[in-house]
């Protein structure tokens, strides 16, 4: 029994380190992305046009340095002077910005580059699942709460209880407080910035909301089988860890799928003709005069150490499981 008492507190501390390193995630950095050009130069762009994606939103990357650098007139005329033949459209609204750098937007900055070859706004992509991202982070809390508990009575009611909880929140946020509604406008705002089809964006916005709603049941559904599955079937337990391990490689595919939804779904609107292509997940790649730069942010790491620590947790407790030495 000593074996099992130790198996047990090794279970729960590395659960307990990863539930942490999970709910620190949510609110850091997870990857970056950044765009460099020949009229972007290094004083003024150290770090390029770059971005920070979080699991809720898309956030301005551009460092203090880069923000607070003015660029004199007499530079930044000699650099458009030289080349807005050739790029006179997106040096047209480089002009605006790099007058005074000081308070520069790079997400702004990088929808306008994009919006030129004909790309949606970055704040467009996934709709749905950035509102619905603390819900969901909510639901991992409670699984992994429930994953620590000794299996029977207390984990049943860990999971109910919580789960309830979770399922309250969501449908107080997104319809007592009206916040799908607004969601789902400030999408229709978003994605009208550039383009000027206010029929096709109302109804883009339509869907935002239908597989909005169509999600909300399917996370409360989802947590009636766990809790059914756990309560009838002693192995299921291991899917209270199992899934949030997983939350690097859901991100990276989910990320993957929404940058072949961006180069694969142009419009005639850009300036410059590009035929549809993949963006560059992780590395380096290049379009048209932009150098690319994606690579995963420190947040990301926290998410390995969830896996890492959770697949060692789980090894431990099926062990358990087989040998029938779980706590009750």
């Amino acid at each position: 029994m000593p074996d099992q008492k130790k198996q047990n507190l090794l279970i729960t501390g590395l659960t307990l380190v990863a539930l942490i390193a999970l709910i620190v995630a949510y609110f850091s950095p997870i990857w970056w992305v950044s765009l460099t050009a020949p009229n972007y130069p290094k004083d003024a762009f150290p770090d390029g046009i770059r971005i920070h994606f979080h699991f809720d939103a898309v956030y301005n990357g551009c460092s203090a340095a880069a923000a607070g650098t003015r660029m004199s007139n007499e530079i930044l005329q000699k650099d458009l002077d030289s080349t807005v033949e050739r790029y006179n459209p997106i040096l047209d609204a480089q002009k605006n910005v790099n007058k005074d750098a000081q308070g520069l937007d790079c997400v702004h900055e990088m929808n306008t580059i994009n919006h030129y070859v004909g790309m949606f706004p970055i704040e467009t992509g996934a709709p749905v699942e950035r509102p619905l991202a603390k819900f969901f982070f909510a639901m991992f809390t409670v699984m992994l709460l429930g994953f620590i508990a000794p299996e029977g009575r207390r984990r049943i009611a860990i999971l109910a209880l919580g789960f309830i909880a979770v399922a309250a929140w969501m449908l107080v946020d997104q319809y007592v407080l009206g916040h799908l509604e607004s969601q789902v406008a400030t999408y229709v705002q978003r994605a009208g910035t550039f383009f000027k089809e206010p029929g096709k964006i109302n109804a883009w916005g339509d869907n935002v909301r239908s597989i909005t709603n169509a999600t909300i049941v399917g996370i409360i559904l989802a947590m009636a089988v766990i809790v059914a599955g756990v309560a009838r079937i002693r192995s299921f337990s291991l899917i209270l860890a199992l899934i949030p391990a997983m939350m690097p490689f859901g991100f990276v595919a989910e990320y993957a799928g929404w940058l072949w939804f961006f180069g694969h779904n142009m419009h005639p609107w850009g300036a410059f003709t590009l035929k549809p292509f993949m963006p560059t997940v992780f590395g380096e790649g290049k379009v048209a005069q932009f150098s690319t730069y994606s690579y995963p942010h420190w947040g990301f790491a926290l998410l390995l150490i969830v896996f890492f620590c959770l697949m060692l947790a789980l090894l431990l407790r099926r062990k358990q499981l087989r040998t029938g030495q779980e706590t009750v």
